[in-house]
């Protein structure tokens, strides 16, 4: 492997992220052999019919042998689980990495499973995806011009973090570093639980009496704010449990503001809500204007 190319590069979970990555590897043509791994011998054979991995392994020692990179892309829970199977079979000079979308407990579980192996462990989050799931949603243009964030271990060489760095950037992305607990912290407030009041909506809607009734006649603002709710159950499922200590402390503050609102509302206060209103409207202008002159996409 140099800098810029990876001879076997292992895609664990070949579903949206790991089949998206997959594409864009091949996009770039910084990669030699993608081989994936998974639970199911169908999904793998449609990721290989697709074109998305060139081999389907039965086995991480199976699909270890050789690696240059390894990346974990399936559901975050089962983590531990695949470094832990993964542990005898990792050889001296491979580079593992993730893309789960929680790195607290992804580092623990590295620390735990892989042990003085750990060193070769470089956790990573793309932030990027899709309402849609599997397999057949990958694009290889996911990434561009994607934010991704870099959590790497003290333990970590330089030249391992700068490999998945330049692997991240072959796609397309724009790579960041921060803490595990910082990021943590800023991804419970702007997609966790965003994700979760999405789902909470459709679940509220759905459980009434006359929710028929009330989809038939849902608009714009129902669907752009239920987008989200159709991804993954099991992927959001493991990550709220996951980041769960950050997650509740954006929940409780999202009910000390949604009470205050229910009581301005109670209260028939007019001015006080459009105080609220206008503020926010002026910060998701704001938001909207600054990422489409930086990313040319829609606000």
């Amino acid at each position: 492997m140099s800098a810029l190319h990876f001879s076997r590069v292992v895609i664990v979970g070949v579903g949206l992220i790991g089949g998206s990555l997959a594409l864009s590897l091949k996009r770039a043509g910084v990669v030699g052999t993608v081989v994936g791994v998974g639970r199911s011998a169908a999904s793998l054979e449609k990721a290989k019919t697709l074109g998305v991995i060139d081999e389907a392994a039965e086995s991480l020692a199976e699909a270890a042998r050789g690696a240059s990179l390894i990346v974990l892309c399936a559901p975050v829970a089962q983590n531990f689980a695949l470094l832990h199977a993964l542990e005898p079979h990792l050889q001296p000079g491979t580079i593992v990495t993730d893309a789960g979308s929680t790195k607290s407990d992804v580092i623990m579980a590295a620390k735990t499973a892989l042990g003085d192996k750990a060193a070769q462990f470089v956790p990573a989050h793309p932030i990027a995806g899709r309402e849609l799931h599997g397999v057949e949603a990958a694009l290889n243009d996911l990434y561009l011009g994607k934010k991704v964030v870099m959590c790497p271990l003290q333990e970590n060489s330089r030249a391992d973090v700068a490999a998945v760095r330049a692997m991240w950037e072959s796609t397309g992305a724009e790579v960041h570093v921060m803490s595990a607990v910082q990021h943590d912290a800023v991804f419970a407030s702007v997609s966790h639980l965003p994700h979760v009041l999405s789902y909470a909506l459709v679940a509220q809607v759905a459980n009434a009496e006359d929710a028929a009734l009330k989809l038939d006649f849902a608009g714009g603002g129902f669907r752009d704010f239920t987008r989200i709710a159709a991804s993954s159950p099991e992927m959001w499922r493991d990550i709220c449990v996951a980041n769960k200590e950050a997650l509740l402390r954006e929940i409780s503050t999202y009910e000390a503001v949604l009470g205050h609102l229910k009581a301005q509302i109670k209260a028939g206060d007019g001015a006080a809500l459009e105080r609220i209103f206008a503020r926010a409207s002026e910060t998701r202008l704001k938001w909207g204007a600054a990422r489409a002159a930086t990313h040319n996409v829609e606000p």
